[in-house]
């Protein structure tokens, strides 16, 4: 499932990455967490990706909800709404005050979902350096 999201973002990150990534979550409850949504037939319907970071500027704990992920077969049935939830629930648990997280300007179908849940857009931008 991690691979069709990637694929959805057109990325192609190495396997040994993602496998990397994988065990990081289920070895250390610190680094984050990742639920996966599934259906009554045990089938995965999508994913969220929290990692716990801090906000400087309100001197809070944060979870940074960096994945959101539903197959589109699940789209419209309320699986990342879920998804949502359990992650802001994984945050008041560790006692994190706040979820943040970003999309794709013209992802205005995850936008709608987010704007219906109370959360409020930024208009900050998002840079990114390699550091490899």
């Amino acid at each position: 499932m991690m691979r069709a999201y990637c694929e959805f973002y057109a990325t192609n990150p190495r396997d040994d990455r993602l496998v990397a990534l994988s065990k990081a979550l289920l070895g250390d409850p610190g680094e984050g967490v990742q639920y996966i949504a599934r259906g009554e037939d045990r089938t995965a319907l999508g994913f969220a990706t929290v990692f716990w970071s801090w906000d400087t500027t309100e001197a809070v704990r944060t979870g940074i909800m960096h994945d959101l992920f539903v197959v589109p077969e699940a789209r419209g049935r309320a699986v990342g709404r879920k998804l949502i939830e359990a992650c802001r629930g994984a945050c008041r648990k560790r006692g994190v005050g706040k979820l943040v997280w970003e999309t794709a300007p013209d992802n205005e179908t995850a936008q709608r979902l987010y704007d219906s849940t109370g959360a409020e857009s930024s208009l900050w931008k998002i840079y990114s350096l390699d550091a490899w």
